[in-house]
């Protein structure tokens, strides 16, 4: 089995899993939970081979880099990193609520992946400026971050429509998280995040300059990654120093993650040095 025919299982998987978490949620049948929590494991191991399949294609087609490259590849190392973090975060807290409001961003990512118009599944040779170390690091912690991210915005969804959906369906309210239980996630993730997008952009910083001659270029990506960073900074000390919690913070989530989306999706639209995750 190639490692494309894998990744397309994968897709559907992670469709399985939300609908899985979500028939927990509305009927409060925890057997579905625990199936959605399977099917993520599931998924996350399939994609881990197919990632190290398409890693060792690279090597027999003579091109030997890390599977990180382009837009393909990096959308669906995102929908890993997505369901890696709402994992570790469903084990740190017992809760499989959230589940259902991170994982369809997982599997719209390998969606996205698999049928975007432009986007190759191909096996391509890395441009001059790629072919370093440092491509690794940089990207990784990106993505780790922007999956925290995703996390938090999927609780912030979930502070906003609680309400909403509790006086329409009170048992259905009740399975979800607390509002103290959402503000500690929410919180937890976007710290996490902050730390691995901060290494990020550091990171990409020392490559930038090996690969440009400069630390920093105001390039359109580069410029909405400190806005980005700068968002969640604004977050995180709201929360620390003026105790920020509830709806502000659900929205500063909410606002911060469509940051992330025109981070990492809008700026390839424009041109920069950061174009060539367009293919």
């Amino acid at each position: 089995m190639t490692h494309t025919t894998i990744l397309s299982w994968v897709t559907f998987i992670y469709f399985f899993s939300f609908v899985a978490y979500l028939v927990r949620m509305i009927f409060g049948k925890e057997l579905w939970g625990r199936v959605g929590s399977i099917a993520a494991w599931i998924g996350i191991a399939a994609e881990t081979c197919a990632l190290l399949l398409r890693w060792k294609a690279s090597y027999d087609l003579g091109i030997g880099h890390i599977p990180l490259s382009n837009l393909y590849e990096s959308m669906v190392f995102f929908a890993w990193a997505i369901v890696a973090i709402n994992l570790f975060i469903e084990w740190r807290t017992g809760s499989r609520a959230i589940g259902a409001f991170v994982m369809p961003a997982a599997f719209l990512a390998m969606a996205y992946a698999s049928i975007a118009p432009g986007v190759s599944s191909q096996i391509q040779p890395l441009i001059p400026a790629l072919q370093s170390n440092w491509l690794t690091s940089h990207v990784v912690t990106c993505f780790l971050g922007y999956a925290s991210f995703t996390v938090a915005f999927g609780c912030g969804l979930i502070y906003f429509l609680r309400d909403w959906i509790t006086a329409r369906h009170e048992g259905i309210g009740e399975r979800l998280p607390s509002s103290e239980s959402l503000d500690e996630t929410i919180y937890r993730s976007v710290a996490l995040g902050f730390v691995f997008l901060t290494i990020g952009i550091m990171t990409g910083s020392i490559w930038a300059h090996y690969a440009w001659g400069s630390y920093w270029s105001w390039d359109p990506k580069e410029t909405w990654s400190l806005i980005t960073w700068i968002i969640y900074a604004a977050m995180l000390h709201a929360r620390y120093v003026r105790d920020w919690r509830g709806k502000r913070l659900a929205l500063m989530a909410v606002i911060g993650f469509a940051s992330v989306l025109f981070t990492y999706l809008g700026v390839n639209y424009l041109p920069g040095l950061h174009s060539y995750l367009q293919a």
